[in-house]
Parts: structure tokens; C-alpha cells; sequence
């Protein structure tokens, strides 16, 4: 496998029987573990929930992170599960490309009106990546966690 170029076409891919290990492998930074499951644990939730839905993150054909979304489409609910980048694909873009299709598909959705997530305040943690986007706080905060909020 060829390492990725900064430019490198960003796609969302099914996680298969031969690509999940490599998937289950990628991992934030040690200060970012305690804000994002470990990718084999998110995918083992998933398989438990109907409404998630999970790919994985690659620049070209590399696998560099990982994605989940709950979707609700009857109530009009779409809330960013996980989302994280290797380590040592942080900082290429990858992620602000993978978000915007990510979005693009929400705003596809059914009812689709606005997209949830939840961060850590903390150092280190993912608040100004999302703010870039265009969400902002609201005043809810689940498991610790504060929702932020994207209108579509």
C-alpha cells in the first residue's frame, strides 16, 4: 500500500470481511483516546443498532479513519456517532473532506433539518475542527459530552 498524498481522493467505503482488520488497527493519538471508541468497538455497536450506519475514511486506497452515523430518517435524526483519523493522517485534510461527505449526505436525507454531534471540552479535543464547519453549541450535554449542532 502507497502512502496517500495530501490531495488524495477521499471516499467513504463499506467495511468488509477483508478490510476490517485494517479498520479496527487505526487509532487517534494517546492524548485523543479518551475522546473516540477504539474503531472495533464502534463497529460492534453498530451491529446492535438499526439505525447505525458505518464506513471507513480512505485517501485513495488507504484506509486513514472511520466514521459512523445514527440515522433516524422518520423523526428527521441524524447525529454524528464517531468520527475519527489515524494519527498518521491527521493534519493531510482528510478529515474536512470526509466530514463534507458526510454532510452531503445527510442533507440528501429524509427530514433532514440539522446534524448532531458531541464532544469533549477539552485541550486536544475536536471542538475547533467542528466549529469550522459551521456547528455550534447547544445547551444539552449527554454522558459528559456536549452536543453540538449543525443547520442544514
Amino acid at each position: 500500500m502507497t502512502e496517500p498524498t495530501p490531495d488524495a481522493n477521499v471516499s467513504l467505503r463499506r467495511i468488509t470481511a477483508k478490510t476490517v482488520r485494517a479498520i479496527c488497527n487505526l487509532s487517534v493519538s494517546d492524548n485523543q483516546k479518551k475522546f473516540v471508541a477504539p474503531n472495533a468497538v464502534s463497529i460492534a455497536q453498530a451491529y446492535f443498532s438499526r439505525n447505525a450506519r458505518f464506513r471507513a475514511i480512505y485517501a485513495d486506497g488507504t484506509p486513514v479513519g472511520f466514521v459512523m452515523l445514527y440515522e433516524a430518517p422518520k423523526r428527521g435524526t441524524y447525529y454524528l456517532w464517531r468520527f475519527m483519523i489515524d494519527a498518521r493522517y491527521q493534519g493531510r485534510d482528510y478529515g474536512r473532506k470526509a466530514l463534507e461527505l458526510v454532510m452531503k449526505r445527510v442533507r440528501k436525507r429524509p427530514k433532514a433539518k440539522a446534524l448532531t454531534l458531541s464532544v469533549v471540552k477539552a485541550e486536544n479535543g475536536a471542538e475547533a475542527f467542528y466549529r469550522r464547519f459551521g456547528f455550534n453549541f447547544t445547551d444539552k450535554i449527554e454522558d459528559g459530552e456536549h452536543l453540538m449542532k449543525l443547520d442544514l
